[in-house]
Order: structure tokens, then sequence, then C-alpha cells
């Protein structure tokens, strides 16, 4: 079976001689010394002061909403994984939808004021398939109508900006360093701020609050990454760039093959040095897309309808019109892309889109 994506698995033994190190401690979770090494790792380069790892990729959401002190309307996108969303009505606020542009698939930054209320308290919004958003327009409204930014940036590990981490944008970031991410701790995140104060409450919350072993500074939870997580993502990392160069390769074969048919291909925003996260391809329909998937299924190939239904769709939040997310919903799919995937693969995945399509 081919699946969309397939986890980068180190050598065993590997993983196995950093684990040891934590077996020989007998310390495997609360701060170990194989988490504080990967947080310093990662910072050194991602080139970032802030950063703090944590058990999944979703606390950082609801941590960053709680830290900022968040309530009211939080302005976010209807195209997302349903963690950004799901995050923002779990901490008890309004998710405002703002339309995606139809090329760059990110919020559409020109239609953000227009939804600004009284009540509107911050900016969450998604870098889809590590894409950055337009993040200059978006920290000049924020400026202009005193609002946090928060970015969901679970696709974004390696991406930058500018010639900058994309981490290194808004009030907070938050990654996924989920089995099927390029970057992965086999389940993981983090949390990073380039101000100190907000990254000292990120950091208390996502340990119950403590300020040493008997103080607390505040409320908090547990978001804490354990030392086997760590120790994956620390037999993973020494293979990124092997990896980003494959997943590259793939993505490249694909264009070059498919750039005659009739479908869209997401547009990465000018100076950005992409990391081929995922590759969505736009079909002319629905039918079109269903009728691909219904031939490649029967090849025993999985592409995955990212991101679909559009988030407004979603049982516990307000209806609004989001034509472009809800269009682009009916059509996009990500196809196979990981970094064993062959070339013959690719060819056969191509060859099946361009028999089918029409």
């Amino acid at each position: 079976m081919i699946a969309v994506t397939q986890t980068f698995l180190p050598p065993i033994e590997e993983y196995q001689t950093i684990l040891k190190r934590a077996w020989d401690a007998k310390w495997i979770t609360n701060r170990g010394s194989l988490v504080v090494e990967l947080e310093e790792k990662l910072k050194t380069y991602l080139d970032i002061p802030f950063l703090t790892l944590t058990t999944n990729g979703t606390l950082p959401l609801q941590i960053s909403l709680k830290a900022l002190g968040m309530g009211g309307e939080i302005i976010t996108t209807p195209f997302s994984y349903v963690a950004t969303v799901s995050s923002i009505v779990w901490e008890n606020c309004k998710p405002v939808f703002v339309d995606i542009h139809p090329s760059h698939l990110t919020i559409d930054e020109t239609k953000i004021e227009a939804a600004i209320t009284s009540k509107t308290t911050a900016i969450l919004a998604t870098h889809v398939f590590g894409n950055p958003c337009a993040v200059e327009a978006i920290e000049a409204l924020a400026q202009k109508y005193g609002l946090k930014v928060i970015y969901d940036a679970a696709h974004s590990f390696g991406v930058n900006y500018k010639g900058k981490s994309v981490f290194a944008y808004g009030d907070v970031s938050t990654c996924s360093f989920h089995a099927t991410k390029i970057f992965h701790t086999g389940e993981g995140g983090c949390m990073v701020s380039r101000n100190q104060e907000i990254h000292d409450k990120l950091f208390y919350h996502h340990n119950f609050g403590h300020d040493g072993p008997l103080a607390f500074q505040g409320l908090g939870i547990n978001a804490k990454m354990s030392e086997l997580q760590a120790a994956m993502g620390l037999s993973v990392f020494p293979y990124f760039t092997e990896i980003l160069a494959q997943r590259k390769r793939c993505v490249e074969l694909y264009i070059s093959l498919l750039k005659d048919a009739p479908l869209s291909f997401l547009e990465i925003r000018e100076n950005t040095d992409w990391n081929y996260s995922y590759f969505p391809v736009l079909f002319p329909s629905e039918t079109a897309l269903l009728r691909t998937m219904e031939a490649l299924a029967s090849e025993n190939i999985f592409p995955r309808r990212y991101f679909y239904p559009s988030l407004h769709h979603l049982p516990y939040v307000d209806k609004q019109d989001v034509p472009v997310s809800e269009s682009t919903s009916h059509r996009i799919a990500c196809l196979p892309l990981f970094h064993l995937l062959e070339n013959s693969t690719i060819e056969q995945i191509c060859t099946t889109i361009k028999n089918n399509i029409l």
C-alpha cells in the first residue's frame, strides 16, 4: 500500500543508543537531559532564542491562547486541520472565519480587517502546507488594532521566510512533531516566542505552573515531552537535510509530470524556502477528484483529502460564508509524499491521474 505519507524511521540501533541514556539515568520524563538537548539543537538550527518542547502539537495552541489571556473573538482560517479551530473553542473563545487566498491557501490578509470587531483579541492563522501567511500585513493589522498573533505552524518545520525561520513571526508560533511530519518525535510539538515574557508564560503553563518543585507561578497543564519522544527527535534530526532533499526530488518530479494536466498547484509565497511538507493538487471539480482517487485506490495508492471539509462546517461553530475555502476543500487532495517514495511510483500515480482527471 502507498499511503499519503510514511514515517521516517532512523536505524533502530541509533534510537536505542540515545534512549539508553535515559534508561541509565532512570529519568524518562519531567524535562530530562534528552529534552533539554533537543531544545538546544532546535534553537540553534532555527536560530531562535526560545523554544519549549511539548508532548503534542495541539496543546501549544491551547496554551498560547491561555497564556496570552485571550477571550472573545479569534480571527482564524477555515482551511486547516481541525485542531486549529477546536483549540479556540476549547479555550472558550469564538472563532471568526476569514476566507483564504485561492492560490496561497493561507488566510486572505485583505479580508481580515473587515472581520475585526470590538470583541476581537487575536489572529490565529495557519501556514498551510508550510506556505507562510502574509506575515507583514497581518503584523500591521495586529499593531493597528492591538491584537495578538498566533501562527499554527504545524506544517512548517524548516521553512524560512525572508531569510529567517517562519517561527520568528507573530507573538507565538506552534509546531507539530507528529509522526507524519517532516521532522518528528513520534508524537510531539513545540511552541516558540521571540518575547521572553511570553516564553516564560508558555513554559510555566506547559508544566502545571511549576516555578521550581514546591512553588507555582500560576495555572498550568501537563504538556511536557518525554525522554522517549526526545530520543526519537534526536535520532531523526541528523537526517533532516536528507529527508528534505528526497521530498524535494519527489515534488519536482510530480510537477514535471503533471505540469500539462488540468490541475492547480500550491503557489509558494515569494521569498520562501519551502520544506516540501505536502504536495497538494487542486482538481477542476470534486467529481474529477473522486474519480481519480477511486482509480488510485484500485492500484492500492491512497492520497488524502487535506483539508476536507472546510472547518466552517464543524458542528460547534457558527456557519459563515467562505466560498474560496468551500470550493478548495472539495477539490484538493495531497498526493503521496515521503522520502523513500520511488520515482516509478510517482510516474504511476501521475499516469493514473492524467488518465482519469477528465
